[in-house]
């Protein structure tokens, strides 16, 4: 292999794939740096935010988590050896990761190498899934990916599913209450022709389930003409708890690796995802999600299953905040 170079082309490719990664209501909340000297990029939080539905922003450092865990898949793609440091200048709160880039050696042979495929052909799928039941030994995989970056992806049996699923409707009930709330959702919707490459175009909104039992989020509010038919879906859902034992921001970025590696290892089998958020944009929701289990913080409630690809949404294409000279 030849020796890598830090070029335009490879910028490209490494923002490319950085931005592929999911984020709450498609916010794309990062910008990206390059720091020539010493081959570091550095990942900074947008300034834009969610104030209701992620007054902590704790959701903000899971998608910028995600982009950091493309970047080092990319990175090793390309014949890098990624270091990543989180929160790497305690003045700087802005700065939530710096990505240095050493050369490999030429037999390196990282975990993740093998997940760059699925960096766009992941896609949240909001749509009904076929209910057939997936195989243990992806789900095991998918758990080993989210402990390997420091996180917990546990898959509750069938009554803690019931009280995960109850927990969101409750979310979701209290969100579409709650006219703010409902006002800052329905502003990252987008119309299909809309140039604004950020927020959820209405061809990604997913349809209601006419049974009512699995409570996707509701993006448009009290404008039904922009709902999609309603549809019935899996009887019987599986579903993930993304977790930390703590709750500290370096928590919360370390979360957003594991959920994008467990993602990619889905997508690479062929099995799609969808993200269920509502329950922790309330505290006690939240708090009740993790019970009876101590120390647990979760972060994330993961739908999987088999069923047809999410519709794409838009990415910005120009992220570098800073200069790459």
């Amino acid at each position: 292999m030849r020796t890598p170079v830090v070029d335009a082309t490879t910028l490209e490719s490494l923002l490319y794939s950085a931005v592929a990664a999911p984020s709450i209501h498609n916010t794309q909340p990062w910008r990206f740096g390059l720091d020539a000297g010493t081959r570091s990029i550095h990942v900074r939080a947008d300034p834009r935010s969610l104030p209701l539905t992620d007054p902590v922003r704790r959701a903000q450092h899971l998608s910028v988590g995600a982009a950091v865990l493309n970047l080092r898949v990319a990175a090793a793609h390309l014949g890098w050896d990624p270091l990543v440091t989180l929160l790497p200048d305690p003045g700087d709160p802005g700065l939530l990761a710096t990505v240095r880039l050493f050369v490999a050696a030429p037999d390196a042979q990282p975990s993740y190498r093998g997940l760059y495929d699925a960096i766009t052909r992941r896609h949240t799928s909001r749509m009904p899934f076929t209910g057939r039941p997936v195989p243990e030994h992806i789900v095991l995989e998918m758990a080993k990916a989210a402990r390997i970056e420091g996180a917990h992806l546990d898959v509750p049996d069938f009554g803690g599913t019931r009280r995960l699923l109850s927990l969101t409707a409750q979310a979701e009930a209290r969100n579409a209450a709650d006219p703010a709330r409902t006002a800052e959702t329905r502003a990252w919707v987008n119309a299909p022709d809309s140039p604004f490459p950020h927020g959820m175009p209405l061809t990604s909104l997913g349809p209601r389930d006419t049974a009512g039992r699995m409570p996707v989020r509701d993006f448009t509010g009290p404008l039904p003409g922009l709902r999609p038919p309603a549809l019935r879906f899996e009887r019987h859902a599986q579903v993930a708890l993304l977790w930390t034992p703590h709750d500290r921001r370096e928590d919360w970025l370390r979360a957003g690796q594991a959920m994008e590696r467990a993602l990619l290892v889905a997508t690479r089998y062929g099995v799609r995802t969808s993200m269920l958020h509502q329950a922790m944009e309330w505290p006690d929701l939240r708090a009740a999600t993790a019970a009876p289990r101590l120390r647990c913080r979760p972060h994330l409630v993961i739908r999987f299953g088999y069923g047809p690809d999410g519709g794409r949404t838009p990415r910005a294409a120009g992220a570098w905040a800073e200069g790459t000279g």
